[in-house]
C-alpha cells in the first residue's frame, strides 16, 4: 500500500499575508499584469470576464471580521472578471462568531474553496489561517499591514507617469497598518519614505529596519512640512482606525499632520495625493486637497480591482 500525507498536511502554496511573501520582482509582475488587463477592459462592462478567464471554476472564500468596501468589492469583482466566483462569509452569519476555531475554519474552508482572503484585526489570526490551510490565503487586512493596498498603490504612482525606483513618498498621520505596508514596499521596490508622526505614534521599529536595511531612506520626523518637503508622492490615513474609539486626544495630537494645500505647496509640483479610504475629510485631509487636481484617490480605489486580480494569479501560480 502506497504511502499517503494526512488530508490536512497542507502542500506548498503561495500564502500573501506581506508583500515580501511575494517579493519585488513578483511585485513587480504583479503590477504589469495589472496595468495589461485594465487596459484590454477599457470600455467593457465591469461584471465581464477577461478574455482568457484564468481563475474558470476557482473559488474565493472571503471572511470578514472587520467592515468592507472596497476590499470586498473588488475581490467579488476580479474574481468575476478572471472568471471564477467568490462567497463572502462574516463572524456574524458563520460558525466563527460562536466560536468555531481558526484552524478549523481553515481546514473546512480549504476543501471547500480554493483560496481564502481574509480581513481582520489580529494579525496572528491570518498567520494561523495559513498555517492550517492548504489553499493560498490573502491578507485583506489585519492590524500589522495591508499588503494588497499597497499594490493598487504602487500601480496608481505608476499610472500618474513616476518610476517607482528613488521615488520619495512622504506619509502624515499614524504610524498604521497601511505604513508598515509601504515601507516593506520601499524595501522591495528601492523607494524612499519620510514619516511625519506625532510622538508615541510612530510606526513598528521592525519596518522602519527592513526598509533601511535594504537601502532604503526612511526617515522619521514630527515635522510635516520636513516630510512632505520635495515629495513625489503624499499619503495619509484615517487618524482614527476601524475599531478604535474616537480619541479626542489622539485627534488632537494628529491635527498638525493634516495634509491642507499649505502642506501639499512643500511638495513637488506634479506631486499626487493617496488616500485609502474612506476619508474624513476636515480631519486627516483637507477638502480642497481631497477634491483637488492633485488627488488620485478615486484611481487609486478603482485600481484595488486590477490589484486583486494580479494578487490572485500569483497566489494560483499563474503569475511571476
Amino acid at each position: 500500500m502506497t504511502d499517503q500525507p494526512p488530508l490536512d498536511v497542507a502542500p506548498v502554496v503561495r500564502n500573501f499575508l506581506d508583500l515580501s511573501d511575494a517579493g519585488g520582482h513578483a511585485i513587480a509582475a504583479m503590477i504589469n499584469d495589472a496595468q495589461d488587463r485594465k487596459r484590454a477592459r477599457r470600455g467593457w462592462p465591469k461584471g465581464r470576464p477577461d478574455a482568457d478567464q484564468p481563475l474558470a471554476g476557482h473559488v474565493l472564500a472571503m471572511v470578514f471580521e472587520k467592515a468592507s468596501t472596497r476590499t470586498r468589492i473588488s475581490f467579488d469583482i476580479a474574481m468575476r472578471q478572471l472568471g471564477g466566483t467568490a462567497l463572502i462569509l462574516d463572524s456574524g452569519t458563520t460558525q466563527l462568531g460562536r466560536g468555531e476555531s481558526i484552524a478549523d475554519t481553515a481546514r473546512v474552508l480549504s476543501r471547500m474553496a480554493d483560496a481564502i482572503m481574509v480581513r481582520t484585526d489580529d494579525h496572528a489570526k491570518i498567520e494561523e489561517m495559513a498555517h492550517y490551510a492548504h489553499v493560498p490565503v490573502i491578507n485583506g487586512l489585519t492590524d500589522r499591514s495591508h499588503p494588497c493596498q499597497i499594490v493598487a498603490d504602487l500601480l496608481t504612482v505608476i499610472e500618474h507617469r513616476k518610476a517607482l525606483p528613488g521615488l520619495e513618498v512622504a506619509w502624515l498621520g499614524d504610524g498604521n497598518n497601511v505604513l508598515h505596508s509601504i515601507l516593506e514596499a520601499a524595501a522591495l521596490m528601492k523607494f524612499n519614505v519620510r514619516v511625519a508622526t506625532p510622538a508615541g505614534y510612530e510606526p513598528a521599529a521592525e519596518f522602519v529596519h527592513h526598509a533601511r536595511s535594504a537601502g532604503s531612506s526612511v526617515t522619521l520626523t514630527q515635522d510635516a512640512a520636513e516630510a512632505a518637503s520635495g515629495a513625489d508622492v503624499i499619503v495619509t490615513d484615517t487618524w482614527i482606525s476601524m475599531g478604535q474609539a474616537h480619541a479626542q486626544e489622539k485627534l488632537a495630537a494628529m491635527e498638525p499632520y493634516r495634509v491642507d494645500a499649505n502642506l501639499m505647496a512643500h511638495a513637488k509640483p506634479d506631486a499626487i495625493f493617496l488616500h485609502c479610504l474612506p476619508a474624513h475629510v476636515g480631519e486627516e485631509v483637507s477638502g480642497d486637497v481631497f477634491e483637488g487636481p492633485q488627488s488620485v484617490v478615486f484611481d487609486e480605489a478603482e485600481n484595488r480591482i486590477h490589484a486583486q486580480k494580479s494578487i490572485l494569479l500569483w497566489c494560483f501560480g499563474k503569475l511571476g
